[in-house]
C-alpha cells in the first residue's frame, strides 16, 4: 500500500498539488484520472521521488518515502516497475535483452538465472520466442507495450506505476493490455497506480478512482460510484462523449 498524506507541491509562485491525501490499496488497480494539466503528472513524480514535496509525507507500506535519503530512496525504487506511456524500450536491443536489462543492473542472478526470469517474463504477458530476439522496431506497438510489462515485473516489484498504458493502441489491443495489467495486479498482489484518460479501462479495470482537479483530490470512488456521482467536475469529466452519457443514463435507469 502506498499512502499520500496532506502533500503540496509548487513551481514558484503555481500551486500544482495542494493538500492531498490518498491511500493506493494493495493487490487493487488504482486509477488516476483528470483533465491534462490538473496535476496528475507531477503526482506521479512525487510518488515515485523524481520530484520533492513541499509539504505532507508519502509511505510506502508505512515506510517515509519522501522523508527518505538517496541511498534509500534508490532501495525502495528496485520495488517499482514503470510501465511508461510510450513503451520507452532501447531500440537497439533485442526483446529479451530489454526485459533483461533491469536485472543485469540491479540483481546479483547468473546470466542464465536473468534470461530465465526474462523468458517467463515474456511468455506471462504472451510474447512467444519467436519475438525473444527481434528489435522493438520489428514489432507492433501492442507487442512493444507487453515487452515493457514484462520488463517492468521482471524485478518482481511490490508497486506497479503505469502512464497512459493504453496510449497510442487500438480498441482491441487496448482491451489485452487492461487485462494483463488487472491479472498481473492481482497475480502478484501489487500495488498499482495507473493514470489514464482512457475511461474504457477505467471503467473496466479499476477498483479505486480518484479524480484530480485544478491540483485537488476533487472526488474517489469506485466504479459503480462513478456511475452515480453528482459531482459536477467529474460527470463533465468522464461523461463527455455521447457514448459515455448514454452509458451513464442506462446505468442509472437499471439502479
Amino acid at each position: 500500500m502506498i499512502a499520500v498524506k496532506n502533500i503540496s507541491k509548487s513551481f514558484g509562485t503555481k500551486n500544482v498539488l495542494q493538500d492531498i491525501n490518498l491511500k493506493f490499496e494493495r493487490g487493487k488497480v488504482n486509477m488516476i484520472i483528470g483533465k491534462s494539466g490538473a496535476g496528475k503528472s507531477v503526482l506521479l513524480k512525487c510518488l515515485v521521488g523524481l520530484f520533492d514535496v513541499d509539504a505532507g509525507s508519502i509511505l510506502y507500506d508505512e515506510r517515509p518515502f519522501s522523508e527518505m535519503g538517496y541511498q534509500a530512496k534508490k532501495k525502495v525504487r528496485q520495488e517499482v516497475g514503470m510501465l511508461f506511456q510510450g513503451s520507452a524500450l532501447f531500440d537497439s536491443k533485442s526483446v529479451i535483452e530489454n526485459v533483461m536489462f533491469p536485472l543485469t543492473i540491479f540483481s546479483d542472478k547468473s546470466t542464465e538465472e536473468i534470461k530465465e526470469r526474462a523468458i517467463f517474463c515474456l511468455r506471462r504477458v504472451k510474447i512467444d520466442e519467436t519475438a525473444d530476439d527481434s528489435f522493438p522496431a520489428e514489432i507492433s506497438g501492442g507487442m512493444q507495450k507487453r515487452v515493457a510489462i514484462a520488463r517492468a515485473i521482471a524485478l518482481q516489484p511490490r508497486y506497479l506505476f503505469c502512464d497512459e498504458p493504453n496510449s497510442g493502441l487500438d480498441p482491441q489491443t487496448s482491451i489485452i493490455i487492461d487485462n494483463l495489467i488487472r491479472e498481473i495486479t492481482e497475480e502478484f498482489d501489487i500495488t498499482t497506480i495507473v493514470i489514464s484518460h482512457d475511461m474504457n479501462s477505467v471503467m473496466e479495470i479499476s477498483d479505486t478512482i480518484s479524480f484530480i482537479h485544478q491540483g485537488q483530490k476533487w472526488w474517489e470512488g469506485s466504479r459503480d460510484d462513478i456511475m452515480n456521482t453528482e459531482n459536477q467536475e467529474v460527470v463533465d469529466f468522464v461523461y463527455a462523449s455521447n457514448f459515455m452519457k448514454a452509458l451513464r443514463a442506462s446505468f442509472t435507469k437499471k439502479s
